[in-house]
């Protein structure tokens, strides 16, 4: 690494956070896995342990820090409980058990702060997640801002989702991406008084779990879902690069066919942002075998996911190895090259 000290640009999930924790952590452990399991060797948010039964336990764990941490749509509490639910499902599991651990700054208002925790309860409980353990710390003033809250779910599957897509997959999304990114962008920008879609609640963060979609998903599509994973950190854009490197394929994703809400494409390109890289944090990217894509966004639709699309695909190509071909709305192409940098510090 170059950098003597830490940027912004090392949380953001983009090529900088991969390489600062491919170097500081995952080259120096030994031990990257349960045996049979899943574990940092695939660097993801969660892990996979055989249990002997033929389940594995599944193993989700995240920080938030998202600022502000009270946002039109949601909360950091409403964050925290959603996101890490949604980990858990991305890897086929069922979510069953929480823990969180706080972490908030002298001086912050206990009425706020009982708002943000019981948006955290209110989630799990909504969830039929058992919150069983957690930690609660306070730092000095100025020490830490506001509020961080890390959460732990775990859950249980026999049908775990190894996150690697196969050549021949379609690329299917739930529904709008960059929701919460735009929202965010906006009001760390100090556009949030100025935005009538913002005051007017039409434009909000889509933080949700997304356990209504994935559980019917897996119990139904079993073995044809080859990839998932919700597009926080880095958008759709970081999503589908993590999965071309991972699978060693070209993904072609067609600009045309990716739902998104009118102003945030607006906003974001009126602020110079691709809004591929935005944040979605109650939307899922899916991986699918072809033969049953249509039919899975068919039963998407039916579960409620009117926007359910297939954005692109999965292609061998030897000259594209690695990377994401954006096929634009005027029909070129153009590599879409991995997040990097802060786009939107602090996002989640």
């Amino acid at each position: 690494m170059k950098e003597k000290f830490v940027k912004l640009a090392h949380g953001s999930g983009g090529v900088e956070m991969h390489e600062l924790v491919e170097k500081l952590i995952i080259s120096r452990v030994e031990k990257k896995r349960v045996e049979g399991g899943l574990g940092i060797d695939f660097p993801d948010d969660g892990a996979l342990i055989p249990m002997g039964d033929g389940r594995y336990l599944v193993i989700s764990t995240d920080s938030y820090t998202v600022n502000p941490p009270f946002f039109p749509g949601g909360n950091i509490g409403t964050l925290a409980a959603a996101g890490s639910i949604n980990d858990v499902l991305m890897m086929g599991g069922t979510p069953l058990a929480a823990l969180d651990a706080v972490v908030v700054e002298e001086g912050f208002p206990v009425e706020d702060l009982s708002t943000l925790l019981g948006s955290m309860i209110e989630v799990f409980r909504s969830e039929n997640v058992a919150v069983i353990g957690g930690d609660f710390k306070v730092m000095p003033k100025g020490a830490v801002d506001k509020v961080i809250i890390n959460t732990t779910v775990l859950g249980v599957t026999r049908t775990p989702i190894i996150d690697v897509p196969k050549e021949g997959d379609k690329i299917i999304v739930s529904g709008h991406v960059g929701d919460h990114g735009a929202v965010i962008l906006l009001l760390q920008m100090g556009l949030g008084e100025r935005v009538e879609e913002l005051e007017k609640g039409y434009l909000k963060s889509d933080v949700r779990p997304l356990t209504k979609l994935m559980l019917p998903l897996v119990d139904k599509y079993a073995g044809h879902i080859r990839a998932a994973r919700d597009p926080t950190r880095g958008g759709l854009a970081g999503v589908l690069n993590e999965w071309a490197r991972a699978a060693g394929k070209v993904v072609v994703l067609d600009e045309a066919r990716v739902p998104m809400r009118r102003p945030v494409k607006d906003y974001a390109e009126m602020l110079g942002v691709d809004p591929l890289y935005l944040a979605s944090e109650g939307a899922a990217v899916l991986s699918v075998d072809p033969s049953v894509a249509e039919e899975v966004v068919d039963y998407m639709k039916s579960l409620g996911f009117g926007d359910a699309s297939i954005v692109g695909e999965v292609r061998s190509s030897e000259k594209y190895k690695g990377y994401v071909l954006l096929r634009s709305t005027i029909g070129g192409y153009r590599i879409l090259e991995p997040p990097s940098g802060d786009l939107v510090p602090r996002i989640c």
